[in-house]
């Protein structure tokens, strides 16, 4: 296959990358048991949620999501690429065995960066109302916040044109905070850059970043324009997840969210909830934003603003703004908690 052919089939040919392979340090205990992305907010996965948003925005058919993760497992592994699939696309999983940064992360998927790539790194969700010109050079998603000193943040020109990339600004130069999503209309060129970042050793803060490379193109004439999201949904740690389970029933508040095989009895549900199928729920007040997964008993209870995940238990406690893990138990007791999986409290 010459040349043109190659680029001809890829530009018909997009692809997302998901970087994954963080420990989920600030989500423990429950990225003990479960990898971060995969953690369930209303009722999905966390990643699941993202490729799902960018699909939608993409106006194009996805032919291939890779997954960049660390050891987790045949069966983390499984319902990856089960989500890839279920969206259309196929599914790859690619390792990152050492944490060497975000341009280390996506070269480890080196092999899916040809024709339009979108790389998503996997702690955030985001709502937008555009949907992405995919003729543009790259497009690099962002969002206005109050207090940038902690994020990345780009400058625009009066064309709308990125100008600059600057890194947790402590004194104001924009207030346009990178999300972690990007698009690239030229694979084979990004990774090309990436390698030239692993070849000449050049590190920031000891780790290969994808801003350097983005740098780097930008010098030599690709033009990055912002994708500006309405909503930026972190999913970093265990408040800002609960937080992010309020938002999404918000925004599905009219969908049909208590599944029609769970079982209610004497209770008052406040939508929006999340109810999955086989959760009995007896004598108890659930909600507001409250998801609860498959399979979890909840008797005598008052629960609100809290994900509670499959196979849990919850007897005689007052829960708000918390986090229980998968087949862990509560029992009297009343507090803002996050309990990793297979845990028991009994008071």
């Amino acid at each position: 296959m010459d040349s043109a052919t190659r680029v001809l089939i890829n530009s018909f040919n997009m692809k997302i990358i998901i970087p994954m392979a963080g420990m989920g340090k600030r989500m423990r205990p429950h990225t003990l048991t479960v990898p971060k992305p995969l953690i369930p907010v209303a009722g999905k996965p966390i990643v699941q949620r993202l490729v799902e948003d960018i699909i939608t925005v993409c106006g194009e058919k996805v032919s291939e999501i890779a997954f960049v993760v660390g050891r987790f497992g045949e069966e983390v592994e499984k319902n990856l690429v089960k989500i890839a699939e279920n969206l259309g696309a196929k599914g790859s999983i690619f390792y990152q065995d050492e944490a060497l940064g975000t341009a280390h992360a996506i070269m480890c998927a080196k092999d899916c960066l040809t024709g339009k790539v979108v790389v998503a790194f996997a702690d955030t969700l985001f709502k937008a109302d555009f949907i992405m010109d995919t003729n543009q050079d790259g497009i690099i998603w962002v969002q206005r916040i109050e207090d940038p000193r902690q994020f990345g943040v780009v400058k625009l020109n009066d064309q709308d044109i990125i100008t600059d990339f600057v890194e947790k600004p402590q004194q104001f130069v924009s207030d346009l905070a990178i999300i972690g999503i990007y698009y690239f209309k030229d694979g084979e060129y990004l990774k090309s850059e990436l390698q030239y970042l692993l070849d000449h050793n050049i590190k920031d803060k000891g780790e290969y970043q994808l801003t350097n490379a983005l740098e780097n193109m930008k010098q030599k004439g690709t033009k990055f324009t912002p994708g500006k999201v309405t909503e930026w949904l972190d999913c970093g740690n265990k408040d800002a997840t609960v937080y992010t389970n309020q938002r999404v029933l918000e925004f599905d508040r009219d969908k049909e969210l208590v599944s029609k095989k769970s079982k209610i009895e004497q209770s008052i549900i406040i939508p929006p909830c999340f109810i999955d199928d086989d959760v009995v729920v007896r004598n108890s007040v659930i909600g507001p934003h409250v998801s609860i997964g498959k399979g979890s008993v909840i008797n005598s209870s008052v629960i609100s603003n809290s994900i509670i995940q499959t196979g849990a238990k919850a007897n005689h406690v007052v829960v708000s703004n918390s986090m229980i893990g998968n087949s862990a138990e509560l029992k009297g007791y009343a507090k803002d908690l996050s309990v990793g999986d297979y845990n028991q409290i009994i008071t």
